[in-house]
């Protein structure tokens, strides 16, 4: 397959306990905002597509978190940058399963929801994004709750399982009225899969199967336990996979470190 240049999506967490990066925009435990969005902004630089704003963590362990504290965490952050970017220097996903934070953040300029849930965690989701008419990535987990966990799931074939996912979702978003056009995949990758690394890898060597469905690949892969390693020596493990995804079709690439990604794929590529 034909090497691509994928569009770099950045990840913006506005939480004080998401696994990598958690607190690192709080100040005395209170969000900063002005940080948030100079951070944001470091990553438009770099050359982010698409800033991803999450506001309650979904990882193992992680909480649950109050409508209206997830709304205080994201809703002023995407207001700010949407303030200082317009749509066509970046576009701003919203990371949530919660419709009315979907709405807020649609509001306040947001492009795109992605859906840890696959539309599994509020039956108000697909009403929004059909009156929002925007796109949405569906994203594959092997737990039906929002967190995840570190159960080591075992897969007679991993990508049949997602496959066989994405097209009870895929059918289930057309049947609430949301285009196919506007839906994005994403085959998730680590404890979302399963506990044990080998079904993470074996998705990235596997990727271009999902070409089948005709829609864009969303990839997450930075900076993930299933790497190995301490976290602090991720980002090279997270390089590889990014350059390897890149020929086998992958549409969004998810990562934190946008700068060096990017450097790298532009060298590589």
């Amino acid at each position: 397959m034909q090497q691509r240049f994928p569009r770099i999506m950045g990840i913006l967490n506005t939480t004080p306990d998401s696994f990598s990066d958690g607190g690192n925009l709080y100040r005395n435990g209170v969000l900063d905002l002005e940080l948030a969005v100079k951070t944001a902004s470091k990553m438009v630089d770099e050359g982010a597509d698409i800033l991803d704003i999450g506001g309650e963590s979904s990882g193992p362990d992680s909480k649950n978190i109050s409508l209206e504290e997830e709304i205080q965490r994201v809703v002023p952050v995407i207001s700010m940058i949407r303030e200082r970017f317009s749509k066509d220097r970046v576009l701003i996903s919203v990371d949530t399963y919660k419709a009315e934070v979907a709405r807020q953040a649609v509001l306040a300029g947001a492009d795109l929801v992605n859906d840890v849930t696959a539309l599994r965690g509020d039956p108000e989701m697909a009403s929004v994004l059909v009156e929002a008419d925007i796109p949405v990535v569906l994203m594959y987990s092997k737990d039906s709750a929002v967190r995840t966990t570190r159960e080591v799931r075992e897969y007679p074939d991993v990508v049949a399982t997602i496959s066989a996912f994405f097209e009870e979702r895929i059918a289930f978003a057309e049947s609430r009225g949301i285009l196919r056009r506007r839906i994005f995949l994403d085959p998730g990758l680590g404890f979302f899969v399963s506990g044990d690394p080998k079904y993470s890898f074996e998705i990235i060597d596997r990727l271009e199967e999902f070409q089948r469905f005709q829609l864009p690949i969303v990839l997450g892969p930075s900076r993930k336990s299933f790497l190995g390693g301490a976290l602090g020596e991720r980002l090279e493990k997270t390089i590889a996979v990014c350059q390897k995804v890149a020929s086998k079709g992958v549409s969004i690439l998810r990562v934190h470190d946008v700068g060096a990604v990017r450097g790298a794929l532009l060298k590589w590529l």
